[in-house]
């Protein structure tokens, strides 16, 4: 018996891009679903219940903010991970796509070898559910954290962190990858009574990377966007 093909539905309104990503979609052993419009878009998704949907931004009809505003609303659609792929680069479009659930972005033009490895990539992650933050302990390279206990060794040695830090840094390096707007950290991390500043979440940011020293780089700035812990690679 053949393993079952992971289904990715690929919502892309212009035909030449749309062939490329089925085709090497295909090429990599997902069951490619075509879609060029945003109302099918919600049809198919609902009846096919895929893996991951890439969601272009700009198409007829309902657009692809709306498409993805709605999965994330529907009980049944609300975990299919979502790519979105766009020829806007601009931060206000991703940061927008970003805080209504979408778990990462592509911006046009693309190589198809990024393509599949950023799906592959979404796909080992999962989806983040509400109240997810990542297991108790994690270690990476340097650093063991352990939220349970509030420690943080970096190679070995203790370090200290605040309880705001100690959340941002074990939100962030249990969701390896995954970009996270300043807002959704601050709601997600700090909290709705948090003191919010104008760029709070880059001084908490700017602490902890002084903190891991020669790991440092572990969190990566994504710009105009937020933030990520860099992925593990495959």
């Amino acid at each position: 018996m053949s393993a079952r093909r992971p289904i990715a539905v690929v919502v892309e309104d212009e035909a030449d891009i749309l062939e490329v990503m089925r085709f090497n979609l295909e090429r990599e052993g997902f069951r490619a679903v075509p879609v060029k419009d945003g109302d099918e878009a919600l049809r198919r998704i609902r009846r096919d219940n895929p893996d991951i949907v890439l969601l272009d931004l700009m198409l007829p009809g309902i657009d692809g903010l709306e498409v993805c505003r709605r999965l994330r609303a529907d009980e049944v659609t609300r975990d299919i991970p979502i790519v979105m792929v766009t020829a806007k680069g601009e931060e206000s479009d991703v940061v927008l796509g970003l805080g209504l659930g979408a778990d990462d972005y592509i911006v046009k033009p693309f190589s198809p070898r990024e393509l599949v490895a950023r799906v592959k990539a979404v796909l080992r992650r999962g989806p983040i559910r509400e109240g997810k933050t990542g297991p108790e302990r994690i270690a990476r390279e340097g650093l063991l954290i352990d939220v349970a206990r509030h420690e943080l060794k970096v190679d070995g040695q203790p370090v200290t962190l605040t309880a705001t830090e100690m959340r941002l840094l074990h939100f962030l390096a249990g969701h390896p990858g995954r970009v996270f707007t300043r807002d959704h950290l601050l709601s997600r991390v700090i909290g709705e009574h948090a003191v919010v500043v104008d760029r709070n979440i880059d001084v908490h940011v700017g602490s902890i990377r002084r903190k891991l020293g020669d790991y440092r780089d572990l969190i990566e700035t994504v710009r105009g966007v937020g933030y990520r812990f860099k992925d593990v690679e495959a």
